[in-house]
């Protein structure tokens, strides 16, 4: 992962922040100075917090969950299409549908309804209607493309939402919240970083600033996918290498073997016990609700396994959390246990129904 420059950042004008009467006083730790009634960012920190946001993002894309990415304004929308496209990413840069996280279901009958009148205009159906509502019906599929087009692949709620301008979305940030999404955001000096969980202190205004940090974020989000191509691409290879093994080994006598049996008694006494293998972590943020900060204090805790997450109780895990950082406190770990169970079993479809149906991971306490 190419690491950002402070010149390159210098250069793309984004320490520029706003107007000092305009500033939100939780912002001072990333300010550095005050000029011609403007306020500086300190790019120092820009460039730790885009490190980390970045190594944050990649976890995740490896993990094999999406990342929606959000910005409506019109110096941003563009840069944002054009990049995130290439990551095969879903973005939203029209209008934030209300209710797009917190009703998900709803905005996916909206998006399989696009489907619908596709599978109309191919199997002949859509010619058999009148000249009216042939044109009804064209202009709800483009309105439908134009607002939901982007997002038309994420058939289950993001496993983090990466924001441009956090006051302009501020409904977006909401409904993240309110489901336990991880935030990531690109946050000016007008701007309250406090609901956001990994901050990008940066001009959110300027078009040159934005694409810098966008090709950064996009490319730690390419380099998680490759990650997770070359992992199952290894695990395809390993599983295929043993099978030929046997298959060559098959044919040669059996005698050896039965002589290094017999011979093994005398062998093995005087030789010490192997020490345990240490336990493989499973990859915990597939479970809804866990993001990468979480899945690191848990494994820390001695929950590496989603066998370890089925046994633990949910008051224990609440107690880790918040032992580990205050804002992690949070989180609900009520329904962890369940999933983790479903990943320990191999139920994955099983799993993903639950997800798909449930909000963030939380269930709902009338059921």
């Amino acid at each position: 992962m190419a690491k950002v420059e402070v010149k390159q950042l210098l250069e793309a004008g984004v320490h520029f922040g706003h107007l000092t009467r305009k500033w939100n006083p939780n912002m001072a730790p990333y300010i550095y100075m005050e000029r011609n009634g403007i306020h500086v960012i300190n790019l120092y920190k820009t460039v730790a917090k885009l490190d980390e946001a970045n190594e944050a993002l990649k976890k995740i894309a490896a993990s094999g969950r999406k990342i929606l990415f959000v910005a409506t304004k019109k110096q941003a929308k563009d840069i944002v299409a054009e990049k995130v496209a290439n990551v095969n990413m879903p973005y939203i840069t029209e209008r934030w549908p209300g209710g797009m996280l917190t009703n998900f279901v709803t905005i996916r009958k909206a998006v399989k309804k696009m489907a619908a009148i596709d599978r109309m205009k191919k199997d002949g159906t859509f010619l058999t209607l009148s000249k009216k509502e042939r044109l009804q019906v064209d202009r709800l599929r483009a309105k439908l493309e134009k607002n939901l087009g982007s997002i038309s692949e994420m058939t289950r709620l993001p496993g983090a939402i990466f924001i441009v301008d956090t006051m302009r979305e501020h409904i977006a940030v909401k409904e993240a919240q309110k489901l336990k999404i991880p935030i990531f955001a690109i946050v000016d000096t007008n701007s309250d970083p406090r609901p956001i969980d990994y901050i990008i202190p940066a001009n959110d205004d300027a078009g040159k600033s934005i694409e810098v940090i966008m090709g950064a974020v996009t490319e730690a989000v390419a380099e998680g996918l490759a990650d997770r191509k070359a992992e199952k691409q290894g695990d395809k290879e390993g599983k295929e290498q043993p099978k030929a093994k046997e298959k060559v080994a098959a044919p040669k006598a059996e005698k050896p073997a039965q002589e290094k049996v017999e011979a093994a008694p005398a062998e093995e006494k005087p030789k010490k016990k192997a020490a345990p293998k240490a336990k493989k972590a499973d990859d915990l943020t597939k479970i809804e609700g866990i993001g990468p900060k979480a899945a690191e204090a848990l494994v820390a805790a001695g929950i590496a396994t989603y066998a370890d997450l089925a046994k633990a109780k949910p008051d224990a895990v609440k107690t880790i959390l918040t032992d580990a950082s205050p804002r992690l406190a949070h989180l609900e770990p009520a329904s962890w246990p369940k999933q983790a169970k479903m990943a320990a079993d191999g139920k994955w479809e099983e799993l993903k129904e639950w997800q798909d149906n449930t909000k963030g991971g939380v269930e709902d306490s009338e059921e």
